[in-house]
């Protein structure tokens, strides 16, 4: 007699696809396959793309290197989701804690709405947000502060992975030229759109600020040369996060 052994997991495969739970094109999916399914799932062909940008996609420049032609900048407030420093980087050598984003009912965060030109341009975002996966944002969660309705289609914002989550620490700190990178974009927005204390905002709706801080601009102590906004946001997070601000160490 032969005897067969089987996995528990074949086995609850083959009772799911008898019983009719599960396809078999789902049955054949790797956990990889399955899991990109939920971290970025199928964008509408049929309704205008608009990503949420809550960290360096505030920026215009950054948002432009991972596609060109997408459209402007809008500023909104969005409900139901938490800004803070709890995304940790890579784990290989030295790292660092980018701004992430999680689901609270109580939390606002101000930041910009922008447009895809086509549904398949979403792809270019899901590759640059590597640590996080794309959810859905109803549109009732947003309020323009442009002070214009919020347009038709499908919204989509990019929440950290529940691997990724970590507070900022020696391995993985905040570091200065990631901060510039979104309170510049925060003071672009604040500038074009003439909205007083954006960037105040964008300060104080960002949780889990940290001493694990380093300063790693180019010149730290002429960071003028490479960050012209470098003078205003040290005074505005001087002025709100004295606490911390002052413990930052220069690399």
């Amino acid at each position: 007699m032969i005897k067969m052994r089987y996995r528990r997991a074949d086995i609850g495969v083959f009772l799911c696809l008898l019983m009719g739970i599960i396809s078999p094109t789902q049955a054949s999916e790797s956990p990889k396959q399955a899991l990109d399914k939920d971290c970025h799932p199928s964008p509408s062909v049929l309704l205008p793309q608009y990503v949420v940008g809550y960290g360096s996609l505030i920026q215009r420049d950054s948002k432009n290197k991972t596609y060109p032609n997408t459209g402007e900048n809008l500023p909104v407030l969005v409900s139901g989701f938490k800004r803070g420093w709890f995304t940790k980087g890579g784990s290989i050598g030295f790292s660092t804690t980018y701004l992430g984003l999680i689901e609270d009912v109580h939390a606002k965060l101000n930041g910009v709405i922008f447009k895809l030109p086509s549904a398949q341009v979403i792809a270019h975002y899901d590759k640059r947000e590597l640590f996080y996966c794309r959810v859905p944002v109803q549109r009732a969660a947003i309020q323009m502060l442009t002070h214009t309705p919020v347009p038709p289609g499908q919204f989509w914002i990019y929440a950290s992975t529940p691997e990724s989550i970590a507070k900022p620490s020696d391995r993985y700190p905040i570091v200065q030229s990631y901060v510039d990178i979104f309170l510049s974009g925060c003071l672009e927005i604040e500038k074009q759109y003439h909205i007083k204390q954006f960037t105040e905002q964008c300060i104080a709706t960002t949780s889990d600020w940290s001493t694990h801080w380093v300063n790693d601009r180019l010149y730290p102590r002429r960071p003028f040369i490479y960050q012209p906004n470098a003078g205003v946001i040290d005074a505005l997070l001087a002025n709100q996060l004295s606490d911390v601000f002052s413990s930052i160490k220069i690399e």
